[in-house]
């Protein structure tokens, strides 16, 4: 697999994200300050049931997104709320920053418009994440709110961003 050929791909497929693509998503390691968003060993995450380590919350709220050449580029994860789906969303590390972000984006927006009509459509970002911020922008969202959220001993300090597909710059 090269970092080209998964990069060249302008479409995306979203896809049941089975095991073992989920315990390859589990190896991805992210470069500083990105790690934060590393995941914990495959064997941990079956073990405690953890996210999609977890079979049934696997199947109800994770995909996995390849590219045109069928390529396992990045995850997705729908988390169904009263009249709002929350998006979770990760491309391949070694694919960031390579201008892919806003067609992998609007790729999960489409399926989170096809799962959930109707519902409103939100993520949440880490404030320090610029990158991402503007390409969540780009794609439709906008900030609606910031607040500190746990993330295990700590708090972090984050963005919701809501989908107004007029705001699609």
């Amino acid at each position: 697999m090269t970092v080209s050929s998964a990069a060249d791909s302008s479409s995306f497929t979203l896809s049941p994200l089975d095991p073992m693509l989920a315990e390859e998503l589990s190896r991805w390691r992210y470069e500083p300050p990105f790690d934060f968003y590393n995941w914990s060993s495959w064997e941990v995450m079956q073990q405690l049931g953890l996210e999609f380590g977890d079979a049934d919350i696997r199947l109800r709220q994770y995909a996995a997104v390849r590219n045109a050449d069928g390529l396992f580029v990045g995850f997705a994860q729908f988390f169904s709320l009263l009249g709002v789906i929350r998006l979770g969303l990760g491309l391949r590390p070694d694919l960031c920053g390579l201008g892919m972000g806003l067609r992998f984006v609007q790729a999960i927006v489409e399926e989170a418009l096809r799962r959930a009509p109707g519902d409103e459509i939100d993520l949440e970002v880490h404030v320090w994440n610029s990158r991402a911020i503007r390409t969540y922008e780009k794609a439709g969202f906008v900030i609606t709110d910031t607040y500190e959220r746990a993330a295990g001993a700590a708090t972090v300090e984050v963005h919701c961003m809501s989908y107004l597909p007029s705001r699609t710059k």
